[in-house]
């Protein structure tokens, strides 16, 4: 059995080394034979370097260096498509991840499945951002007519026709964990320990969250495509209503100007035209992006894997 573990790398220059130690201690329990795939993603500190030496050290660590920040999940579709393993191990830098937990994914990989995914016992995250991750699992929840656990680890493990199937996937818009949902196969999960991060601050920014949340509900869903249908046809039909109410007010008291009302009402339609249109022109922006066809990462550099 080959195994990979695939672990993108950003702001993480003191966690590397700490990062390889840990994993390579618990992989050769299991098999000698594996490699540790980092994939430095345009890091602005000094993690390319981290990896460089811990290449030399160790020949089974392989590092990617893209040539600039594409993301944690392309840097993910990177190191993937570089794996070698029959089984391929997903797993943070940081390591809130446990790579104790490794052992527990290979066993279930072993008993057949295809998939396994991880759910965390307790998420050590900020108040803010569990408060967040619930709203958003609430939110897909009505607009997606599906609802992700938000207690879902990022830590998952593959057999090779799962990683192959995923890579066939061309999506733009690559949430790894959804992607893997989708593709099907034999799927389970494991409950595991969730660690505070080694060293240093989630690099995910309130910004960045609120792209990453957006990203998820269209690129899952074209159900705010049918709620602004929906709310065409429900404003009409009030508007058809006041036509009606204004008519008969006329003839029983008189024509009255009534002009904030119609204020109110053009300033509430004009929003909801509005509202509708950027809905559309979100997904008309990622059709653009789809089809222009750009390749999803650059790499610039390759070490201890063919170039």
């Amino acid at each position: 059995m080959k195994l990979s573990i695939v672990s993108p790398v950003y702001r993480a220059e003191n966690i590397v080394d700490e990062l390889v130690r840990r994993v390579v201690d618990e992989v050769q329990k299991i098999t000698l034979d594996f490699e540790l795939i980092l994939v430095e993603d345009g890091s602005p500190d000094n993690s390319w370097d981290a990896i460089e030496r811990n290449c030399i050290i160790d020949k089974r660590v392989k590092g990617i260096k893209l040539s600039r920040n594409f993301g944690q999940h392309y840097a993910i579709t990177a190191g993937l498509d570089n794996a070698k393993g029959d089984y391929i191990i997903i797993m943070d830098c940081d390591l809130q991840d446990n790579p104790n937990s490794i052992r527990l994914l290979i066993d279930k990989l072993n008993e057949g499945f295809d998939i396994v995914f991880t759910k965390r016992k307790k998420r050590n995250h900020t108040l803010f951002k569990k408060i967040t991750a619930k709203l958003y699992n609430y939110m897909i929840g009505i607009l997606a007519d599906k609802k992700f656990d938000v207690e879902m680890g990022s830590m998952i493990a593959i057999q090779q026709n799962a990683a192959n199937a995923f890579l066939g996937l061309k999506d733009k818009d690559r949430l790894y964990i959804q992607m893997f949902k989708w593709i099907g196969f034999k799927q389970t999960n494991i409950t595991v320990e969730h660690d505070k991060r080694f060293e240093g601050e989630s690099t995910y920014t309130l910004v960045k969250l609120i792209t990453l949340a957006l990203q998820g509900l269209i690129s899952h869903s074209n159900k705010l495509l049918k709620l602004s249908i929906l709310f065409g046809i429900i404003i009409s039909f009030l508007s058809f209503l006041i036509v009606i109410i204004i008519i008969i007010a006329y003839f029983v008291q008189g024509f009255s100007p009534g002009w904030p009302s119609i204020f109110i009402g053009i300033s509430f339609a004009t929003g909801i035209i509005l509202l509708s249109n950027g809905i559309l022109g979100i997904y008309i922006g990622k059709i653009f992006e789809q089809v222009k066809d750009r390749p999803l990462f650059i790499v610039e550099s390759k070490l201890n894997l063919e170039q």
